[in-house]
C-alpha cells in the first residue's frame, strides 16, 4: 500500500508524462506535493521504484517511466490472443501497451549570458536547462545564453542557448567558447595565424578580434543551439 504523498507523487508523474511526454523536475515534484527539499521527493522516487511503480530510465535526466497504478495490483493478465484468432471480443479484453515515454532528456549546467559580440563575463552562476539528448554526443556539456548579434550569419541568434562540449583544444575554424585575458568570454570561431589566435565574428559588422596565444583560453567548442520561439 503507497502512503497518500507516495500515490499523489505517482499520479503527478504519470500526468506530465501523459501531457508532454517529459518526466517533472525534481524542483516540479517539490512544488506540486508542497513539500520542503528535494531530498523528500528523491525519499518518495526510491520507494516507489522499490515498490515496482516506477522505473529510471539509465543515464537520462528527468527519466522516469510509470510501470503500473495502485489500481492495477488487483488486476489478473489476459490470456494472450494468436496472431490468427477471430475472436474480436477477446482481442479488445487484451490491454494495449502504452508507447514508452519520450524521455530522451538530459539536464545540462547552465552558465549565465555569454557574448557573440563584445566579450562579457560568463560562468556567472549556475542552474541548469533541459536538452534533447539527440542534441548532444558524448562527453560533458553545458549550456549558455547568447548575448549580441555577432554570429548571426553562422546561425547563432541573440537568446539561442550555446549547447557546449567542455574541452580546452580545438581545431581551427571551430566555434569556441574563449575566455579572454582570464575575466571575459565570448563566442566566435577561433583560428590561429603567425603565432597570434584570431576570433572571427560571423557578422560583417564586427572585426576580428587578434590576441596573443597566452591571453586565449579555450573552454569548448560548440556542440548544438536550442532556441525558444514565443
Amino acid at each position: 500500500m503507497l502512503t497518500r504523498k507516495q500515490h499523489e507523487l505517482l499520479r503527478f508523474i504519470q500526468a506530465r508524462l501523459e501531457e508532454s511526454g517529459i518526466s517533472p523536475s525534481f524542483e516540479e515534484m517539490k512544488e506540486a506535493l508542497d513539500l520542503k527539499s528535494k531530498s523528500g521527493v528523491h525519499r518518495l522516487i526510491s520507494a516507489l521504484e522499490e515498490r515496482g511503480f516506477i522505473r529510471r530510465l539509465p543515464n537520462r535526466a528527468r527519466a522516469l517511466e510509470v510501470l503500473r497504478q495502485p489500481d492495477d495490483a488487483g488486476i489478473k493478465p489476459q490470456r494472450p490472443v494468436p496472431a490468427n484468432s477471430n475472436d474480436d471480443s477477446a482481442r479488445a479484453r487484451v490491454p494495449q501497451l502504452a508507447p514508452e515515454p519520450a524521455n530522451d532528456v538530459i539536464e545540462i549546467p547552465l552558465h549565465g549570458r555569454i557574448a557573440a559580440g563584445v566579450p562579457i563575463e560568463a560562468l556567472e552562476g549556475q542552474s541548469s536547462l533541459a536538452v534533447p539528448a539527440a542534441l548532444l554526443g558524448s562527453g560533458e556539456h553545458y549550456a549558455l545564453e547568447v548575448s549580441g548579434d555577432s554570429m548571426v550569419d553562422a546561425g547563432i541568434l541573440d537568446g539561442d542557448f550555446a549547447l557546449v562540449k567542455r574541452t580546452n583544444t580545438c581545431r581551427d575554424g571551430e566555434i569556441v567558447v574563449a575566455l579572454v585575458r582570464g575575466e571575459e568570454a565570448t563566442l566566435k570561431y577561433l583560428r590561429r595565424e603567425n603565432g597570434m589566435v584570431r576570433l572571427d565574428p560571423a557578422n560583417a559588422a564586427y572585426e576580428p578580434q587578434i590576441y596573443g596565444p597566452d591571453e586565449i583560453e579555450v573552454q569548448g567548442k560548440l556542440a548544438g543551439l536550442l532556441r525558444r520561439y514565443h
